[in-house]
């Protein structure tokens, strides 16, 4: 454990509450001034040790977001006449589904909910449990069941994803690829033969406080962009998306975060009495046992699908690792995930864990989800690794991420290399993940 722990919880305190917008917590301040789906989710997981009502609040306000189809969306967005903008560039109304009273994305992001109600109940007496299950159910049910529904039309047990931000892992490299391979517009080919995206720099939020080599590309913002309009233009409506799909991807990451919030949503149902419905635990079965179709022999590793092709997308990244924190594979096949974690060559860097190997061409050591150490990746692999046993390499990389939060800072993401900081500072979920962790 590194040394003053008590004061870096103050400084990761400080930080929670610099970002409080009274019902919900900011990721950071200007660059992300709305609620995010799964940051909320990683965030009520650290408010739960400082003030576990506020942490209620935090996930309690997920709900108003969410469709009434079920969908909860990645974002919803503040009411600011400032933020106007934001809102008019993804226009949730034009689906008839969407909150009427407010306006979100119309896309999801991996489902951490139920982690995240799960945790606060452990806080709670047993009575109290019952009802914030209670409270909690119907949303759950309701969410979980728009994923089988919606995203997996084929019963084939994965659920697919339509916009590479529903992955949180936003330019993560299998996705990025196959946007340049098949998905690039030819308006925004010709900007990139012309070397015109200096101009579009001009225009981005993000590269005015970040410096533009820890940020995705202006082509590939661009492409990101022209993926909504695309959605936009069909009303976020799956089956028109779905009819001319040229870019669902079943994602690794978001595939195996769900299998852990089905085995958390059984829990909540198992202690309220209460049976699912009819069909959805024979589909959530389902979806344990498809998670080996994306594991490749060759390489030994897993990787995202394509939807329509069930074409492996075999561009190595951090969701290889995932699969520990899903917690249905093999013990055997755990300890392989364990070996890559600990090879030098792979994801043993010097601050663990990068998002991609430092082997991979695609690696760069501080742009964004292409190599950096995030702390919400390694709290997910810390769990994996703590349910399968592995409790001396769950301890160490607790250790080096707190180790890394204390030299740089609370920091969205850090150089695995040399530690140091980049990408937002005050980050939420650093601080309240990193709260968490002091407090294991």
């Amino acid at each position: 454990m590194p040394e003053n722990p008590p004061e870096l919880l103050q400084q990761a305190v400080s930080v929670l509450a610099m970002n409080d917008q009274g019902n919900y917590t900011q990721p950071a301040h200007h660059l992300y001034p709305h609620q995010w789906l799964w940051d909320s989710c990683f965030i009520a997981i650290g408010l739960r040790h400082l003030d576990l009502e506020r942490a209620k609040t935090e996930v309690l306000s997920l709900r108003r977001g969410q469709w009434h189809n079920g969908m909860l969306p990645n974002i919803i967005f503040r009411d600011d006449r400032e933020y106007r903008t934001d809102r008019n560039m993804w226009r949730s109304w034009l689906n008839p589904y969407a909150p009427s009273n407010i306006t979100t994305t119309g896309i999801t992001q991996p489902p951490m909910l139920a982690e995240a109600t799960v945790r606060i109940g452990e806080g709670l007496s047993p009575p109290e449990r019952r009802l914030w299950y209670g409270m909690m159910y119907p949303t759950l049910v309701d969410y979980h069941q728009w994923m089988y529904n919606e995203r997996d039309p084929h019963q084939e047990g994965l659920v697919l994803q339509i916009h590479p931000w529903e992955t949180g892992l936003d330019n993560t490299p299998p996705w990025i690829a196959e946007l340049h391979d098949h998905l690039m517009p030819l308006w925004i080919r010709l900007i990139e033969k012309w070397r015109l995206d200096w101009l579009i720099n001009l225009f981005r939020r993000d590269t005015k406080s970040i410096p533009m080599d820890q940020r995705f590309s202006a082509i590939e913002s661009l492409a990101m962009f022209s993926i909504q309009l695309r959605l936009r233009r069909k009303a976020f409506d799956i089956d028109r998306i779905l009819d001319h799909a040229l870019f669902s991807i079943e994602d690794l990451n978001f595939n195996c975060i769900l299998i852990r919030a089905n085995t958390q949503l059984r829990e909540i149902a198992k202690l309220l009495h209460a049976d699912l419905p009819p069909g959805l635990e024979k589909r959530m079965k389902q979806t344990e046992k498809a998670l080996e179709s994306l594991w490749d022999p060759e390489t030994a590793q897993y990787y995202s699908r394509d939807f329509i092709t069930h074409r492996l997308l075999k561009t190595p990244s951090v969701a290889t690792l995932l699969p520990l924190y899903a917690g249905t594979i093999s013990k055997e096949r755990a300890a392989h995930l364990v070996n890559l974690i600990e090879n030098k060559h792979h994801f043993g860097a010097l601050f663990p864990v990068p998002s991609v190997p430092v082997d991979s061409d695609w690696f760069h050591p501080k742009l964004y989800w292409q190599g950096p150490t995030w702390v919400n990746i390694n709290w997910l692999i810390i769990d994996g690794l703590k349910r399968y046993g592995f409790d001396e390499q769950a301890e160490k990389l607790k250790k080096k991420t707190i180790e890394v939060v204390k030299k740089s800072g609370f920091y969205e993401y850090f150089d695995p290399l040399t530690g140091e900081p980049a990408g937002a500072n005050h980050f939420s979920w650093t601080a309240a993940l990193a709260i968490d962790l002091l407090n294991q």
